[in-house]
């Protein structure tokens, strides 16, 4: 991973997994994501886990990582940098984790809903700055 300064690390942008396609504005190396989802797979000796979310999955790197106890089935919550090391599909892309949390109890349909709303405001707001800027 590449060493990131205190003042180039971005906020994590909160994404589903099955957003994380061709063309979705998310798709970027480098893009700073926040993800969430169930834990699948995790092999120690590599530090890779799988999360599943909506029928989609992604594959986090949690070498950076530290006490943090993996138990499959469970839900976490991992905020770090999109990279694509062996191509540009969705098959091919993985998180380099720089915070992960397990979220167990977390009212998901909640969450959505948050989000949901979060970014209906946020698309008014900048909607809003752009009739500013033309005044």
């Amino acid at each position: 991973m590449a060493s990131l300064s205190a003042s180039s690390i971005k906020p994590g942008t909160i994404v589903h997994l099955y957003e994380l396609q061709p063309g979705s504005p998310f798709f970027q190396p480098t893009t700073s994501l926040r993800v969430m989802g169930l834990l699948q797979n995790y092999q120690v000796d590599s530090g890779i886990a799988v999360i599943s979310e909506g029928g989609a999955s992604l594959k986090i790197d949690t070498q950076h990582i530290r006490n943090l106890q993996f138990s499959i089935g469970s839900l976490y919550q991992f905020i770090g940098e999109l990279s694509f090391p062996a191509g540009d599909t969705p098959d091919q892309m993985i998180l380099q984790a720089r915070v992960g949390r397990n979220v167990d109890g977390l009212d998901v349909k909640l969450y959505d809903k948050a989000l949901q709303l979060r970014r209906q405001f946020e698309a008014k707001y900048m909607q809003h700055l752009k009739s500013q800027d033309t005044v």
